[in-house]
């Protein structure tokens, strides 16, 4: 185990996509009513709802606030030195990335705490031991007692803070958990397959010849700029929805019935067609796109977290 990486304060949205489960040890309680779908906990409308405030900083000095909830000036200011270790601040790029890191850090502990707030309303809990439990294979992985605490003294920290620190992120890896069990492990898939160019004038052409009767797979090795699919002769292969680097191409595919062709399909890539081969109304998801499934589901979680937040910040990150 990479003490600093436990045993530091971790992005949220970077340790919930990247964590498929919480430790075996950590327990937690649901919340008594049924739990909605991932893509039900996604409301329309803005990803973050932030009031910047200028006001006078209360007693005792506030980095933030979040839904009412503190994020105390002292404990903002030891994590953002810590995150900010090795930055030569006397360079542009210094003062560059020292800004990065001190938002970055800011941002995180925000995270923490609306993690922290859903996680009480949904009755989710992390126990002291559980806590404990962590933290004690973290001191026995540093050479005992002594050992941590005087790595935790190096970073400027005491075991209290560390042990709060190792709480938030198992809160944040059970929520994520959480969130994850919701992603359905089968759906209904397509078997497609495209031809991508880079201008409307050609994919028209090329469509046309499709209505034609050319042959398809022909086409897309002659033409597609799609280097990872032209030579399977555009081939997707069997997809759910979410999958698809363009959205546009997902959506074309998921109306189309076998042996339909969209029309000339426009997505940041460029001009598509598609073509639908066939459609499995209940396939099973693959491991891999259950990964991207579940990745994109935590991720659209965190920004539900934002969007519906008070925040009103008392700090400049800006260099």
């Amino acid at each position: 185990m990479d003490w600093k990486a436990v045993g530091r304060l971790v992005a949220l949205a970077l340790l919930l996509t990247s964590t498929a489960c919480a430790p075996m040890w950590v327990t937690y309680t649901p919340a008594a009513a049924p739990a909605p779908t991932a893509t039900a906990l996604v409301p329309a409308g803005p990803t973050e709802a932030v009031v910047v405030s200028s006001s006078p900083t209360p007693e005792p000095p506030l980095a933030a606030l979040v839904n009412g909830q503190p994020v105390y000036l002292s404990d903002y200011e030891r994590e953002a030195s810590l995150s900010s270790r090795g930055i030569d601040p006397n360079s542009a790029e210094g003062q560059e990335n020292l800004a990065r890191a001190r938002a970055w850090v800011l941002n995180v502990m925000i995270e923490q705490v609306l993690t922290e707030q859903t996680a009480a309303a949904e009755g989710v809990v992390v126990s002291d031991a559980d806590v404990d439990a962590y933290v004690q294979v973290m001191v026995e992985e540093n050479g005992g007692d002594e050992a941590y605490r005087a790595k935790l003294a190096e970073w400027g920290e005491t075991y209290e803070d560390a042990w709060k620190e190792v709480r938030a992120q198992l809160i944040g890896m059970a929520m994520a958990q959480r969130v994850v069990d919701r992603v359905p492990t089968t759906a209904e898939h397509v078997h497609a397959r495209h031809i991508l160019v880079d201008n409307p004038t050609e994919a028209e052409r090329i469509l046309a010849q499709l209505q034609g009767g050319a042959d398809f797979a022909a086409l897309a090795q002659s033409y597609s700029q799609d280097t990872s699919t032209r030579e399977s002769g555009g081939d997707l292969g069997f997809f759910p929805r979410g999958i698809l680097m363009a959205p546009e191409v997902e959506e074309a595919a998921f109306a189309l019935q076998p042996g339909q062709f969209s029309g000339v399909v426009s997505s940041a890539l460029g001009y598509h067609v598609v073509q639908v081969v066939e459609r499995d109304p209940a396939g099973p998801v693959s491991p891999e796109n259950l990964r991207l499934m579940q990745d994109r589901a935590v991720q659209e979680w965190v920004e539900w977290l934002w969007a519906q937040a008070s925040v009103e910040r008392f700090v400049e990150t800006a260099p």
